[in-house]
This record gives C-alpha cells, structure tokens and sequence, in this order.
C-alpha cells in the first residue's frame, strides 16, 4: 500500500518550526505518511502559522488560495491550518476558506490524526483552538533528527501582556514541562548524534520545574541540568526576556562552558516612556546592567536584539534614546521592525500619528548603526581559531561546508564530508556579506 504524503510549510519563528517538526513526527510515526516537498503530490498539506509580523492573516488567505486548485483536482486532499493565525482566527478560516478540513492551534497539534478522523466521519470541517496547557507533549512520538543540533521546547505560552503583542491570546500563560521530560527528550536527541540544542520558549528564561525530591528551579538551574549531560556540547536559547534574566542565570555563562557565547535579549526600545507603554516591565538602565553583568561573566559574548520602531507615540527624542542606547550598548546582528498593530491588542487602540516615512527613515537609521556594529564584529574575527559545529554543505557548493560558531555565524571552509555533525576548529579568513570565510585548523574534536 502506497503510503500517503504529508506537505507542511511553517511560517514565522523557531518556535513554530519546532512545532512544525513534531507534526512531521506525528503524522510520519504512526499515521502513515511520508514527507513529500511539494504540496502537488501531498494527500495532506498543513500551514503551520505565525501571527507576529504584520498582515499575517492576509498572508495565509494569499497562500491557501494558491492551492485551492489543488483541493478541487482532487477532492480527497486534505487541508489543515495550526500555529497563532489559526488560533487568533479560529472558525473565521472555515467561513472565509471553506476547502479548509482542520484548523488547529498551537496547542492543540496533537488532535491533527482525531481532527482528521472527525472530519472524514462528518464530512465538515472540524476546529479546535483550545488550550489544553502541555497536553500535547504527552502524545506526541519521540523526537527524530537529522542532524548534529535540535531545537527543545521547554515550555509554552506567555503571561507578560506586553501590549503590542498577541502571544499570550494565540498560545495560552506560560506553562512549562516537567523537568524529566525536558532531560529525557535531550538525552534521546544526544543518542542520535546531536551535540547542540537549543531551547525554545516565548519567554525562556521565566521556566520553573520540580525535582523528583520536591525541590523547584529555575531555568538556571535546568541550564546546570543540561550542561551535565554527555554527549551535549553546546546550548542555546531563546528567546528570554529582561524582566527575568536573573543575576542567576548571567552567572551560569561564568560557570558553564557549554553555553554559547550568545544571547538574544529583546530591548523593543532605549526609552523607558516608550517602555512603559509596551509594558515591557524593566527600564532602559536595568536592560544596560544585565549586558554589562554578561559581558563581566562572559568577556566577548554578543548581544543581539530585537527593536520596534515607530511605535504610538514615539517620538524623535524617544528615538534618540535608542540610538544612544545602540551606541552605549554595541548590539550585534538585531532585528528591527517597524511597529504594526495586531488586532485585539491594547496597542492597536492606541494613537499613533507618526508618518510612514519617518518611522521608515528611522528604521533605516537604526538597521544602518546595528550593521555597522554586526561588520565589526565580524571584522575582529578575522584571524581568530573558532570552535564550529558543522551543520552540512555550503550553499555556495564547490565541496564546501557550512558552520556555526559559537556566537552564531556562519563560516564556511573546504573539508570532508565526514565532518558534518562535527565540532571543529577553523580559522577565519575572510569576511563576506552574510557570512565568513575558514580554513580547516587542528584535528575535529573526537578524532
């Protein structure tokens, strides 16, 4: 019997290509199909969405009329939409696509095979939005990669309200899992091959655990938790929130050397009147202070960032505070976007009479400063050893590897194939536009 095929696209974040990857997991384990790479020859196609960024709605309508054709050649294809855009739209995709079978939320990913069932039985489209907390992790297959690193989620949701953001209404509070279940998952990634994971979480670093004597911990504690663990070379995370970097866990980067010298530390903004109207919760000062407790306990470890320009009622000397705050503090490699309401938020009601063209001219200010600091960066590890993890071919072919340093680059240099999934030394030669230029230096590590 010839095996049904499952297309999936994932919109948006890391969080969701995770999601998307255990959807794989689940309808490949024990539901009997197989990935194909193009919706024309699936049986299933899922769009697994993202409502962060502006006009996500519109973008997901745009694609499923793309391929409504394909529903009406052929009537038993089915056509399934998760993630937040499901979530925050819900039956409203029914109404508008009615070829659709299953909308599903972030939550609810587990439900795809019953969803699917119900679907067939009735014959109508079947939603399910809820929020069944951590649920789906109990139902889900074990883990399978291809590949020396894998993305973890260690928990779900967000309770911050920042007031531009629709996270906490699309994915629930935060929730975390169970300690032994986060270990058990990343123990059985590190039996098949893989050496660096990252953590996954809406706001990371606010995760809370109990151990089996009772005791509770932190997220800094779980990093401890983690870093003990054989096999595990490199541990990232993301993304964490300032409110709740604790001295904790700044000190775990002096004591544990498998955390990556990087971190992705969302500002949105230098000015604290701005702040405050985002209910951020911390202070421009108090964002400044955790920077320079990392930088103490862990000298050269680069700070990116995300930036919301134009946001309702800014203003230029709100504006000015930010670039002050770029220069003060030399982020690398951040990520700005101009501000775009999300329906349902406090800040979509908000009055916001700024011009266009300003917030774009002040977006490119910004984006200008934060490359010109990214370049220099890059620059000064011209002629520098790295430690790189070897995630697979080059895209510039040649019989070229790709890699990735411990404070995220990607460096490429010639070497054997038997590399890949390896951590290994390269020498940086050369900067390029996106990327760097190596040379094989020293013996992989295990060789």
């Amino acid at each position: 019997m010839t095996a049904k095929k499952i297309y999936i696209r994932s919109f948006g974040c890391q969080m969701n290509e995770y999601d998307s990857n255990r959807i794989v997991d689940l309808m490949t384990g024990g539901c009997g199909y197989e990935k194909t790479a193009t919706p024309e020859d699936a049986d299933l196609i899922v769009f697994n969405t993202c409502s962060i960024r502006d006009k996500a709605q519109q973008k997901v309508y745009s694609e499923l009329g793309r391929i409504r054709h394909l529903k009406e050649e052929n009537p038993g294809l089915r056509i399934a939409v998760g993630g937040c855009v499901a979530s925050q739209e819900g039956r409203a995709i029914i109404e508008r696509a009615p070829f659709v079978d299953v909308v599903f939320g972030p939550q609810t990913l587990h439900r795809l095979p019953s969803l699917l069932d119900q679907c067939a039985h009735c014959r109508r489209s079947q939603v399910d939005v809820s929020f069944p907390g951590i649920a789906k992790f109990d139902y889900l297959p074990r883990p399978h990669v291809d590949g020396a690193a894998a993305f973890v989620s260690i928990m779900e949701g967000c309770s911050k309200f920042c007031t531009y953001c629709v996270v906490p209404y699309t994915r629930g509070q935060e929730l975390s899992r169970p300690v032994s279940d986060v270990i058990r998952e990343i123990k059985e990634l590190a039996d098949q091959g893989v050496c660096e994971i990252t953590l996954l979480g809406q706001n990371v670093n606010a995760y809370r655990g109990t151990l089996p004597d009772g005791e509770e911990i932190d997220f800094a504690m779980l990093l401890e938790l983690i870093s003990a663990l054989d096999g595990i070379e490199r541990i990232r995370f993301m993304t964490s929130h300032p409110s709740e970097f604790t001295p904790r866990l700044i000190d775990a980067f002096r004591r544990l050397p498998k955390l990556v010298s990087h971190v992705h530390l969302p500002v949105q903004s230098g000015s604290n009147r701005i702040l405050e109207l985002m209910k951020r919760g911390y202070t421009a000062e108090r964002f400044e202070e955790i920077v320079r407790g990392l930088r103490q306990a862990r000298p050269g470890i680069c700070i990116t960032s995300d930036f919301i320009v134009g946001f309702p009622g800014e203003t230029e000397e709100d504006f000015e505070q930010t670039m002050e705050m770029v220069e003060r503090v030399g982020f690398d490699a951040s990520f700005s976007f101009v501000y775009s309401p999300r329906p349902g938020t406090p800040a979509a009601s908000m009055k916001d009479d700024t011009p266009q063209s300003v917030k774009l001219e002040r977006l490119q200010r910004l984006q200008k400063a934060n490359d010109a600091r990214a370049a220099a960066i890059s620059e000064a590890m011209v002629g520098t050893r790295q430690r790189v993890l070897v995630t697979g071919m080059s895209r510039k072919g040649g019989g070229m590897l790709a890699a990735r340093t411990d404070n995220n680059r990607v460096v490429n240099f010639k070497g054997n194939l038997d590399l890949l999934g390896r951590m290994v030394e390269v020498l940086v030669t050369e900067v390029r536009v996106h990327t760097l230029a190596g040379e094989l230096a020293g013996k992989p590590a295990g060789a």
